[in-house]
């Protein structure tokens, strides 16, 4: 998969594209059913399967700190990308530029010139452009014109479910963590490098890797049985909280840290990613230390004991 981030420097694909549009916050089983539907149209033409996607998402930058909590960050959403059968991953900068682009501009100029798109597939809801003029009606009235077939996504629902990315955030927000799995076709995670913390873990008995998030705002928060994935060839099991640390200090940043269970390894610098599987409580106030450390002994008793279960 080719990554290309922007289109002022690119050369207009010759024989053109099947192309989708869209933020694909999380990749669900939606996303990846477009994806799929998408390459199949690729194949029988014979073009490339394009994908464009925006950066930051354009809710955030209308909304600023007020927007969603995003299920997946830009690199994971490339991971991601990546074991799917998309040929081009195009990346747009999503400004206040980008936010006022017209339209009519957006088709002809990039979509047509620079994309040479002959088969869309996109939301019937799918809105774009300044003052949001640009929908599936201009499109497919565009394509007429310029040589291009539109397709609606339609839903794709799981268990009557109709799957989409607010779905999924809403609920690992009431910790539901088996609803967003089914939704995603697999565990809710988290990607980061570990980073050096405080060490505090270490002086009440219980290790922990503590994880970049490089995020405003995450869809979890508390405490939950997890795995992680990107230390070794095995997927290691433990207990993380995410959160602000209250009882420590209370800082407004949110930290994920992990205690891996029987692991002493040091793993500084490792790129990892943390699948939620079950949540175990919220993330509370302690009037002690030592009450924390007495309610982390409670949860790995249970963290442990799940995995025990399966």
């Amino acid at each position: 998969m080719q990554i290309i981030r922007g289109l002022a420097h690119t050369i207009p694909l010759e024989h053109g594209c099947v192309l989708t549009i869209g933020n694909f916050d999380g990749l669900h089983l939606g996303h990846k059913a477009v994806i799929e539907k998408l390459a199949q149209q690729g194949k029988l033409l014979g073009l490339p399967v394009v994908v464009i996607i925006f950066e930051p998402q354009p809710l955030e930058y209308f909304l600023a700190t007020n927007a969603p909590s995003r299920l997946t960050r830009l690199r994971e959403k490339v991971i991601q990308f990546s074991g799917l059968p998309v040929d081009e991953l195009v990346i747009l900068r999503f400004s206040r530029a980008f936010a006022n682009y017209d339209a009519e501009d957006f088709i002809e100029q990039i979509l047509v010139k620079k994309l040479n798109v002959k088969h869309l597939v996109i939301g019937d809801d799918f809105h774009f452009g300044k003052s949001r003029r640009g929908n599936f009606a201009m499109l497919r009235e565009k394509g007429k014109l310029f040589g291009f077939k539109v397709e609606n996504t339609q839903s794709y629902q799981v268990q009557g479910l109709r799957v989409s990315s607010t779905l999924i955030r809403d609920a690992l927000g009431d910790g539901n963590l088996k609803l967003a799995a089914k939704l995603l076709g697999r565990s809710y995670s988290i990607c980061g490098r570990v980073a050096h913390g405080n060490k505090l873990g270490r002086t009440l008995g219980f290790p922990t890797a503590n994880i970049q998030l490089l995020r405003k705002n995450t869809p979890v928060n508390g405490v939950f049985t997890v795995t992680v994935t990107g230390v070794s060839n095995q997927e290691l099991h433990g207990v993380a909280n995410v959160g602000t640390r209250p009882t420590v200090d209370g800082n407004a940043k949110v930290i994920l840290e992990v205690h891996l269970f029987d692991f002493n390894k040091e793993i500084y610098g490792h790129y990892v990613e943390v699948h939620f599987k079950h949540k175990i409580r919220d993330e509370i106030r302690f009037e002690s230390i030592e009450q924390l450390k007495s309610q982390i002994e409670q949860d790995v008793i249970e963290a442990k004991a799940f995995f025990e279960n399966l």
